[in-house]
């Protein structure tokens, strides 16, 4: 299998909702980002492109009993298409409390596949890996919020989080004039698929976390 990696630092009691890689200590973070790398992800770039398989953003947050992470792909599009629910394609969260930091203690997964609990649901998934969940696993449809031994999960659509004058940054770019607007959103009315996780902090220690996530998909097709 091949991957797709995004990471960023989420240190001690910092707020982050940040969609590009940002400098740790002592070295860069790789991060990927939407339609990267162009090679697999990009429609411009390649006929085939892996829509499953391409993060958009990692947003990590925290409430004074919980961690929560959520990890978007496939999008930004239009709110009239679907959620994106490949079963070859593995989502993994990374949580890392001690040190190296770019080992993970603990490494959360997510899989799509068939629901056979619910007859009048489509697509079911899988987490696997959760801290302090029994056997680890909770499954069940998507678009549900499943929650078991204190620990939520979720998978489904999402209005895209992310807020960019694309339009802006281009005209920027060409001209070298600031043009740059908060009045402008390039992913308003857009949507991306998501898997949300929420924690409770006291099974991750009390230590700072670096959080990062990857796309793996079977047969080694990206």
């Amino acid at each position: 299998m091949k991957q797709v990696t995004k990471i960023i630092l989420a240190g001690g009691a910092a707020l982050l909702a940040v969609p590009a890689a940002i400098l740790l200590p002592s070295a860069l973070a790789p991060a990927a980002d939407h339609l990267d790398p162009p090679n697999r992800t990009d429609a411009a770039v390649d006929s085939i492109p892996d829509k499953a398989a391409d993060i958009a953003d990692v947003y990590t947050w925290y409430t004074p009993t919980s961690l929560v992470v959520a990890v978007t792909f496939a999008g930004p599009q239009s709110k009239t298409l679907p959620a994106t629910y490949d079963r070859d394609m593995l989502y993994t969260i990374n949580i890392s409390t001690a040190l190296p930091r770019s080992t993970p203690e603990f490494s959360i997964t997510a899989r799509f596949g068939s629901d056979p609990s619910a007859p009048n649901s489509k697509f079911g998934v899988q987490f696997a890996g959760l801290p302090g969940v029994t056997g680890g696993t909770i499954e069940g449809p998507v678009e549900t919020n499943l929650t078991k031994d204190g620990v939520t999960v979720r998978a489904g659509l999402v209005d895209d989080p992310f807020f960019f004058d694309l339009q802006g940054f281009r005209s920027t770019l060409s001209t070298g004039n600031l043009a740059i607007t908060n009045t402008r959103d390039f992913f308003a009315g857009q949507n991306d698929s998501a898997i949300i996780v929420e924690i409770p902090r006291d099974r991750l220690g009390t230590n700072a976390v670096d959080i990062w996530s990857t796309t793996a998909r079977f047969g080694g097709n990206i």
